[in-house]
């Protein structure tokens, strides 16, 4: 019963990360920070695309992905098309690796301990979401803010 709400979401918010991402009028400023902003949104773009890949991708979907969490942070200047590149390969990684979830693994103990005591898959699931959308606004932020 979760997992047809949560394509759903995932769908909607990735593409709405794909929308901000090429919102940019200047693509330079994807890289950008100012002051009190310590991480620029192609480098928060390239922490959900890894933060992803390797949650759902690699160990719900035995994708091949390794993650490099550090690169995340400190790769700078990727082409916006590689970016919206990655998010599209992403996006349908996520669809494909949800739709051939059993409902009933939903229930089942995700397979690593990411906060210090056992969770549901679809805890998880759901928790990872959030996780996108909260970097999903600090990207349109940065993008209202530094964008000019």
């Amino acid at each position: 019963m979760i997992t047809a709400p949560l394509r759903s979401l995932y769908q909607r918010d990735l593409n709405k990360l794909k929308a901000e991402i090429e919102a940019y009028q200047n693509e330079e400023n994807l890289w950008k920070i100012d002051k009190n902003i310590s991480n620029s949104a192609g480098n928060l773009c390239l922490h959900l695309i890894g933060n992803l890949n390797h949650f759902i991708g690699a160990q719900l979907g035995n994708t091949d992905y390794v993650r490099h969490r550090e690169l995340e942070f400190s790769l700078k200047d990727i082409p916006r098309s590689e970016l919206i590149e990655k998010i599209e390969s992403m996006t349908i990684m996520i669809d494909s690796v949800l739709s051939q979830l059993p409902e009933t693994e939903m229930e089942k103990e995700y397979p690593l301990i990411v906060f210090e005591e056992p969770m549901t898959t679809g805890y998880f699931l759901i928790h990872l979401i959030t996780h996108l959308d909260y970097h999903l606004g600090q990207i349109n932020y940065h993008r209202r803010l530094l964008d000019i």
